[in-house]
């Protein structure tokens, strides 16, 4: 006798935004269902903490706020509720109406690629993400090997894609607007993964 695989409980966002404020882990809302999201492995982390700090170097005194993991972002376009690992959100900050806890207006998102996800970061989420009015460029950071890929909005369904392979090479976010470049070294981006099972990195 074959049992049929049970089906997943389905929830509205609104129960799902009511159990997320009292729940110990964070979950995504996805097609009515709750994803838990797993923690990062250690290489995972330390990218995103080298990550954070180029950013609040480079924007400190301009007008962009720089969110992490716990942030909560909503995309109204497919009812989606998510926690990238990083978003620079011009100020001020657009929050859903009637939320004090979730983000609507990422210029740039970045996320650090896991087995788990990769092709969901890729595809899926990334076309969720595309719906979004004011987002213009996206990071996806590889933890196992030093690679990055960039994509940056050109126009209406025309995006820009470059790849990162080497060290020495620098990222620009060109729809972050300050009074010099805003640059990532994949050097700085990488630093310390040799030692934590992650990205091979050549020691400089």
């Amino acid at each position: 006798m074959t049992v049929a695989a049970a089906s997943p409980k389905i929830y509205t966002a609104e129960a799902y935004l009511e159990s997320e404020v009292q729940s110990q882990t964070r979950h995504e809302f996805r097609n009515g269902e709750m994803i838990p999201m797993t923690g990062g492995t250690p290489a995972h982390n330390e990218i995103v903490g080298n990550l954070i700090v180029a950013l609040k170097t480079v924007l400190r005194g301009h007008p962009y706020s720089v969110f992490v993991t716990d942030q909560r972002l909503w995309v109204p376009a497919s009812n989606l509720y998510t926690y990238p690992d990083i978003m620079i959100v011009r100020r001020p900050v657009e929050l859903k109406p009637g939320r004090k806890d979730t983000v609507m207006n990422p210029i740039v998102i970045a996320e650090v690629l896991s087995e788990s996800t990769k092709a969901y970061d890729r595809d899926e989420k990334f076309a969720a993400y595309r719906s979004i009015p004011t987002f213009q460029e996206y990071l996806l950071i590889d933890q196992y090997q030093v690679h990055v890929e960039h994509y940056v909005k050109q126009r209406e369904n025309q995006w820009l894609f470059t790849e990162y392979n080497n060290q020495n090479d620098k990222v620009i976010l060109s729809t972050v607007r300050t009074d010099v470049a805003t640059e990532i070294s994949l050097a700085d981006l990488y630093e310390n993964l040799e030692s934590l099972g992650g990205a091979d990195v050549e020691k400089l």
